[in-house]
């Protein structure tokens, strides 16, 4: 997906006044509306490479809930498990993963709770499988 098919499909999305920029060229230049999911409010960042659309990712700031995210990233790993099935999951001090992959896209959750900061976090992307030879 261009940008302009992303204008088209999420007309509220607006370009980002200072874009996020990641590894792989990935720019985080567009955002859609806060948008309420499993008791949060969630803010989608569209990060493309290309012009080309590579990654989505889900925010929100859940330290100001009493339960810091817990129950919505709980709500998010039973959504994740009916939709893609048992996930590959990890746990750290202050921090709880789960991912899953399908043919074409990986997805992952993520809960942190630590130094005073709160967040849950859904992200997309597109699966980049390695060649073997050029390891």
């Amino acid at each position: 997906m261009s940008a302009a098919e992303l204008r088209e499909a999420v007309p509220d999305a607006e370009r980002v006044a200072r874009p996020s920029r990641l590894a792989g060229g990935l720019t985080g230049s567009w955002r859609g509306a806060p948008t309420p999911i499993a008791g949060l409010v969630f803010e989608p960042i569209f990060f493309f490479a290309g012009n080309v659309l590579q990654r989505v990712e889900w925010s929100s700031a859940s330290g100001d809930v009493s339960d810091r995210g817990a129950a919505a990233f709980a709500e998010l790993l039973t959504w994740g498990r009916a939709r893609f099935g048992a996930e590959t999951g990890s746990r750290d001090p202050g921090s709880t993963y789960a991912s899953w992959s399908t043919a074409d896209t990986d997805v992952y959750l993520q809960h942190v709770d630590a130094a005073g900061r709160a967040a849950v976090r859904l992200v997309y992307k597109v699966r980049r499988l390695k060649d073997a030879s050029a390891l």
